[in-house]
């Protein structure tokens, strides 16, 4: 059963439901509070990404696991459960449905399929090899977490229930797709007991020179009875933003975070939080664990060192209170149980 629904919170920052929105315009979508990011970030920025895509990083062991250990990690868990398969996609089991976030699971995160930032680690369970899905969940159009590679391959696309922000819809029915709901910000749908709602976030969105900002960016909430996961693909930090998410919601189990591809600021800061306004979002959304998200996975995507936003991740959730069993850095491939415990007030269907 699927039920839709579409509120937006009144007060400071968002305007009545009667009149158009104030995150839409004209032309396309635009972030609100308003933040204006960069359409082109500049000649040399590029050429360092060009550069960067050549080489592979030295990759720590035990960050990635083998397929065979993913696998049999996988199918070891039961219940609620959460896998990395790399930048922002996540496998979850949540209420006995399993959701694919973002899928990337191809080399390039690029419009061609032999050039651009490049995978340098797999992904631990191959397109293959993945469970069946029955929800794929996206937050925005960017090649990094919108892979066409990955969409056009994945099965049962008569059966998927696909979750995308305004404006995507059409991508997934070129692609075969038959269950394919829009949302806007505030815009909610129930899938076998599921409630996924699409928020707020601070980014934009662009697969061409030509088409800036014309579908909409999202994060996402997931809850069942049991738990409540806040699911960010991509967002600069905006504290009005997810107070207002903390205030609809009162508090997540769970909050995937972006941690990576924030170097240069002057450049990132409207996009991409770093490692410590990841974990300020999570004490905004008084999240109880925190769960790294997009970093470790595709080169050449900023400035920073590959391996460096884990370590300033956990010394910030550490420094603001969090435990350290609540400060999640997973290895690319690992499954961890996700246990359940009621903290929010939403209703399902």
């Amino acid at each position: 059963m699927i039920a839709c629904a579409s509120t937006f919170p009144q007060g400071e920052g968002y305007s009545s439901v009667e009149t158009k929105p104030d995150h839409h315009t004209d032309t396309g979508f635009r972030n609100h509070p308003f933040v204006e990011t960069a359409a082109s970030k500049g000649m040399f920025f590029y050429l360092r990404r060009a550069w960067g895509s050549i080489f592979t990083p030295s990759v720590p062991e035990g960050h990635s696991l083998s397929e065979e250990e993913s696998t049999r990690l996988l199918n070891s868990i039961e219940g609620d459960r959460i896998s990395w398969l790399g930048h922002a996609t996540f496998l979850i089991k949540i209420n006995g449905k399993t959701i694919l976030t973002d899928p990337f699971l191809s080399e390039f995160a690029s419009p061609v399929s032999w050039a651009g930032p490049r995978r340098y680690v797999n992904p631990g369970i191959s397109l293959e090899n993945l469970p069946p899905i029955d929800i794929v969940v996206i937050s925005h159009s960017h090649y990094d977490h919108l892979d066409d590679k990955t969409i056009s391959s994945l099965n049962d696309k008569d059966g998927i229930n696909v979750l995308v922000p305004l404006g995507l819809r059409s991508f997934f029915a070129e692609r075969g797709y038959k269950n394919i709901t829009e949302l806007d910000w505030w815009g909610s749908v129930t899938v076998g007991g599921v409630k996924l709602t699409s928020l707020p976030a601070v980014h934009d969105s662009a697969r061409s020179t030509t088409d800036h900002n014309q579908t909409l960016w999202s994060s996402w909430a997931i809850e069942s009875e049991g738990n409540s996961i806040l699911f960010i693909g991509d967002s600069g930090y905006s504290s009005e933003i997810y107070r207002t998410i903390e205030e609809n919601f009162n508090s997540f189990t769970y909050a995937i975070l972006p941690i990576g591809a924030y170097e240069p600021r002057k450049l990132m800061w409207m996009s991409h939080v770093t490692p410590e306004e990841a974990v300020s979002i999570g004490i905004n959304v008084k999240a109880k664990t925190l769960i790294a998200s997009h970093w470790g996975t595709v080169s050449s995507l900023s400035d920073e060192p590959p391996f460096e936003p884990p370590t300033r991740f956990s010394k910030s959730a550490i420094e603001n209170g969090f435990l350290e069993d609540n400060i999640w850095v997973m290895g690319i491939g690992e499954t961890r149980p996700m246990p359940q415990a009621k903290n929010h007030t939403s209703d399902y269907d």
